[in-house]
């Protein structure tokens, strides 16, 4: 009977698990992430100064989120003016077009830019020192605000002028973020900004701040995954691999083994994106993230994660890695990585956030000899814990750079050698899944 008992407990809690990790899977789809439920980039639009003929505008970039940030090539601010306004010169920053002029005659410089829906992009850190501003000239790259929080921000400042200038200054609206995945809303007039002088002895205050705020979607960034999970234990011998196709099923777009990948041509263009270019695999992902329990201590047991860089073209320079799984509370020691609890409601200590010492491994490489990087943790052996039945050892959900990894399916999680069969299991979550299937698809 206890037999019995056991097994139909060890089925229960295997269907449990298989719906939550189908629905955590699928919530990035609708821009909300339940590991950084506050987590979005606010433009801070503030302006300063009102003249007859020109208006001073400072725009601030803030990247609030946990662990997504900004890489290369960086982000691209765009927006519709509302009537004939121009930018008449800028600060710590450009506009990729100057656009047709001619309806400015007069003056000695032409506007800096006069198009009706401009681009704006970051200085490169090289520019000249009469051109930044504070916070300004990265590039476009914005830190998150756990892995580098003195890095998050970009600030440029603006004047702005019209031919038709009688009507006061208008609000622009229709903002793009120009990074994949970003959408951003309509600006929200907010209570206006306030500026420190004189050791904080004086206060100024913008006439006018507006917020516009860009939520991150992964299902809008990409149709598939761009990672997946593979996991392996010291007390069974299978290495259960990530699942077949995970991220695409395409081997016509990949570089097969032994195979000389196509020779890139050095670009110097800093905004443009590199093709990807992975090697061929069953799961076609850029990234694999292996999950090894390597071994079990008297009061603690030993981790090592993997990641390889599979994508032949592309380096991940301040690279993270987030996982959910309930025995992070008692992480004792990490080798080689830094590590943050995200601890996003307070109270569940489930969830950390792992990344590169910099200058010693926070540049994932391209994909070769050098392409991965490694950890080994230590984690305390507490009241609560299970033990490695049921695949407790392994993490719940892992992300790389914010994106959802595909994991394997919980009843394939590497078994104890005592463990009985898994076939009521396997046809249980069989049953499972073709019930969620329609659910999934309207996801």
């Amino acid at each position: 009977m206890a037999q019995f008992y056991f097994g139909v407990q060890r089925s229960v809690d295997m269907v449990f698990s298989l719906i939550s990790f189908i629905l955590i899977s699928v919530s990035p789809s609708n821009g909300y992430d339940p590991l950084d439920p506050h987590g979005n980039i606010t433009i801070k639009w503030d302006l300063l100064q009102s003249n007859p003929d020109t208006n001073d505008v400072r725009v601030s970039i803030f990247n609030f989120q946990l662990y997504r940030h900004i890489e290369r090539p960086g982000w691209q601010l765009g927006w519709e003016w509302q009537g004939d306004e121009a930018i008449m010169s800028m600060l710590g920053a450009e506009a990729t077009e100057q656009g047709n002029c001619s309806r400015f005659k007069g003056g000695e410089n032409l506007p800096h830019c006069c198009e009706k829906q401009p681009m704006i992009i970051d200085l490169l850190p090289e520019a000249s020192f009469n051109m930044k501003t504070s916070n300004c000239c990265k590039g476009g790259v914005l830190s998150s605000m756990v892995q580098d929080p003195s890095n998050y921000a970009a600030i440029f400042v603006m004047k702005i002028g019209a031919v038709n200038s009688s009507d006061g200054f208008k609000m622009p609206g229709n903002f793009s973020f120009g990074v994949s995945g970003y959408t951003c809303g309509q600006p929200v007039r907010v209570p206006p900004s306030r500026y420190s002088w004189d050791s904080g002895r004086r206060w100024t205050q913008a006439l006018g701040t507006w917020n516009i705020t860009c939520m991150y979607s992964q299902f809008v960034a990409s149709s598939s995954p761009q990672c997946c999970v593979s996991l392996s234990a010291f007390y069974n011998t299978t290495i259960v691999p990530c699942p077949k196709c995970s991220c695409s099923c395409h081997a016509s777009k990949c570089v097969k083994f032994g195979e000389t990948p196509p020779v890139l041509q050095e670009t110097r263009d800093w905004n443009q994106q590199l093709p990807a270019l992975i090697r061929c695999s069953s799961h076609m992902c850029p990234i694999r993230i292996h999950w090894h329990i390597k071994q079990s201590y008297k009061q603690y047991w030993r981790v090592k994660v993997t990641l390889n860089n599979r994508n032949i073209l592309k380096n991940y320079s301040q690279w993270n890695l987030e996982a959910v799984h309930p025995n992070l509370k008692n992480l004792t020691q990490v080798f080689s990585f830094n590590y943050e609890p995200l601890n996003p409601y307070g109270h569940i200590n489930d969830s950390g956030m792992f990344w590169g010492i910099r200058y010693y491994n926070d540049m994932l490489l391209q994909e070769g000899e050098n392409g991965y990087v490694q950890t080994e943790m230590l984690m305390r052996k507490g009241e609560d814990f299970l033990s490695f039945r049921q695949g407790w050892g392994f993490p719940t959900r892992v992300l790389f750079n914010g994106d959802e990894c595909v994991m394997p399916l919980p009843d394939q999680y590497p078994a104890l050698p005592n463990n009985g069969g898994n076939g009521p299991i396997f046809s249980l979550s069989l049953i499972v899944l073709s019930l969620l299937v329609p659910t999934i698809v309207c996801f």
